[in-house]
């Protein structure tokens, strides 16, 4: 069966055949390169070797091109890489730099009630809760706690993770054993959310 052809696929023939006409007419035979050679009293005797030569140039520099290629890609890979890991820490912050307290208390284990006043004979486990709000949806907050005596130095630091946030306002707590040595006045509690304090409480120690 004899294949038909379009006329834009015997144009493109025409063009391909015409092509390789002309690569043909320019290229010369090793005969006709060193009667050239002769004439330039040059040795014809060397022309195997200037091949030899002349190809390996060419071989060079097909691998320096594919080595700037593939340079030129790593490089490019490399700032994707570092963009989005500055874009991804840009969102993060933005995200945690939302979180505030909504409201916060100073409680017993046994007694819900917002206390001012804590008794250091009861040996009591204060509670410091805090209620978060614009709380990151999937993330784990990284929290901290310090509780600082009268005189100003920290007496408990307490460091934990949260579970996964579920809502956008969000309770976590840490805690504090006030016991009969613990000195008398004024005491505070401070929350911090990665390094950021979001709240802060006053109580009276008796």
């Amino acid at each position: 069966m004899n294949q038909r052809l379009t006329q834009e696929q015997l144009n493109q023939i025409i063009a391909e055949v015409q092509g390789l006409q002309l690569r043909q007419e320019a290229e010369l035979d090793q005969q006709q390169v060193k009667e050239i050679l002769q004439d330039l009293n040059l040795p014809p005797e060397l022309l195997d070797e200037a091949l030899i030569q002349v190809r390996r140039k060419q071989a060079l520099e097909v691998q320096q091109r594919r080595n700037k290629l593939i340079t030129f890609g790593v490089i490019a890979a490399v700032i994707i890489g570092i963009g989005s890991t500055v874009f991804f820490n840009q969102q993060q912050g933005s995200l945690l730099a939302n979180v505030s307290a909504q409201q916060d208390k100073i409680t017993l284990e046994s007694n819900n009630e917002n206390l001012k006043n804590i008794s250091r004979q009861t040996n009591s486990e204060l509670f410091y809760h805090v209620t978060l709000k614009n709380a990151p949806i999937g993330k784990k907050l990284a929290l901290s706690c310090n509780w600082i005596d009268p005189s100003g130095q920290i007496v408990k630091q307490n460091n934990y993770q949260t579970r996964e946030v579920k809502t956008s306002i969000w309770d976590t707590f840490c805690r504090y054993s006030i016991n009969a040595t613990a000195p008398v006045g004024n005491w505070k509690v401070e929350m911090f959310l990665e390094g950021r304090k979001i709240s802060e409480e006053t109580f009276m120690v008796q």
